[in-house]
């Protein structure tokens, strides 16, 4: 939830209590004064505000409505920054920790190295082709999966390779796949820091997710 988020918010309530005083036992607007607390509650539940202080949050509603609020909107969307950086912490902390316990066990393994970035990866099969740079074109196959084993993306799978240039991607598949020469079949544990970071991709790849690759390079194109 962004600061335009807040204020539609804001503009929300304050739709529905004009609407709601200029009739007062008009039920249609009281249905839909109820249905916007559903909808805005559903909203903060799921980024993981569960746990506001009603007595709180309805005096700044109603301050706000009033125009008598004790902050601007800006201080408001700095308060809540921090608040939502301090939920994500809490959210996302078990996630971190898996996926940090997840590399440090598996670095330890036979045939595992690990760069000085954290990046971790085993051969499979060295090729004996040219290695690509940083900006090159690579044509690969690859199979991606969670720690857990949980696939979710594969071009393995969907029966064909794909083309991309090395800057483009994540940063873990832009520096591990510079140590393949063409030919070659490498496995790479990623460390969040260098695959999607805080934010995650898509609904299977969560915020600090630790990633895993089976990445076998074709050619350089």
């Amino acid at each position: 939830m962004n600061k335009n988020f807040i204020i539609a918010l804001l503009c929300a309530f304050s739709i529905s209590h004009f609407t709601t005083n200029a009739q007062n036992n008009n039920r249609p607007m009281d249905n839909f004064s109820y249905s916007v607390g559903v909808l805005i509650a559903k909203s903060l539940k799921d980024q993981g505000i569960d746990n506001l202080n009603m007595d709180d949050f309805m005096k700044g509603l109603n301050e706000q409505l009033k125009g008598t609020a004790n902050c601007t909107v800006e201080q408001a969307t700095q308060a809540y920054s921090k608040g939502m950086q301090e939920v994500a912490a809490k959210k996302n902390g078990p996630l971190k920790e898996a996926g940090e316990k997840f590399l440090a066990e598996n670095k330890t393994k036979p045939g595992v190295v690990t760069t000085t970035s954290g990046l971790q990866y085993q051969v499979i099969k060295m090729g004996d082709g040219a290695k690509p740079g940083p900006t090159s074109k690579v044509k690969v196959h690859y199979h991606g999966t969670l720690p857990d084993g949980k696939v979710f993306d594969s071009s393995v799978e969907r029966g064909e390779p794909i083309s991309f240039p090395l800057n483009g991607v994540i940063p873990g598949w832009t520096e591990g796949v510079q140590l393949m020469p063409v030919g070659s079949k490498f496995k790479f544990f990623i460390p969040y820091n260098l695959a999607y970071g805080e934010r995650g991709a898509g609904a299977d790849i969560k915020p600090f997710s630790a990633l895993v690759f089976e990445v076998e390079l074709l050619a350089i194109e």
